[in-house]
């Protein structure tokens, strides 16, 4: 049971009667994105409307389970798909920790957002594309673990997708038979003798 993760966007919504809080996107639906040059993926309207019914989600700094900023069970942290995407919307505590990360994100030195997930009991489809990248489908992620805010996305975790990859494209080779390789290999061999006498 293998972790991916993937990228996205976030930012500080301050408002005059609230507390400031981090909202955006953990994922963005029906949005092609390239993953390492292996594949192009794309996450399907409603992928993860079973984990968000079943997962116990954290909303972490990096996906640091030191750096906790929110968590579903407690309220603090809320996740909703829209047509968008995977919207996310996190109370932080009152920490020297989040306040230092809140200014970082007014400041624009950190802005990413990622989620780590797994298929296990998931979904997904792939498919041939015109210029050699195959497309991956998620139409519903197994469990998720978190969402994270990030100054970098880290390279996306692949080895999970990568296995299926392959036994996707091996499932799309045509059954090899050895006898009518050596009954051509015949036939070209006789013809050539034909020719030579």
């Amino acid at each position: 049971m293998e972790k991916e993760t993937r990228i996205s966007h976030i930012e500080v919504e301050e408002r005059a009667d609230n507390a400031p809080k981090f909202r955006g996107y953990a994922a963005l639906f029906e949005t092609p994105t390239d993953i390492g040059g292996m594949f192009i993926e794309k996450i399907a309207r409603g992928a993860f409307t079973d984990a968000l019914n079943r997962s116990d989600v954290h909303a972490l700094y990096n996906h640091n389970d030191n750096w906790v900023l929110g968590r579903n069970k407690s309220g603090t942290l809320t996740m909703r798909e829209d047509e968008k995407g995977l919207y996310v919307e996190i109370d932080p505590p009152n920490t020297q920790q989040a306040r230092d990360i809140m200014e970082l994100v007014k400041r624009g030195d950190v802005d990413q957002m990622s989620f780590a997930f797994t298929m296990q009991g998931g979904a997904e489809s792939w498919n041939d594309t015109s210029d050699g990248l195959p497309i991956r489908t998620i139409t519903r992620v197994g469990e998720l673990f978190d969402v994270t805010i990030t100054p970098r996305g880290a390279y996306p975790q692949t080895n999970v997708a990568v296995r299926s990859l392959e036994q996707w494209k091996a499932s799309q080779k045509p059954e090899f038979s050895a006898a009518p390789l050596a009954l051509r290999m015949k036939i070209d061999l006789d013809l050539r003798a034909r020719k030579i006498s």
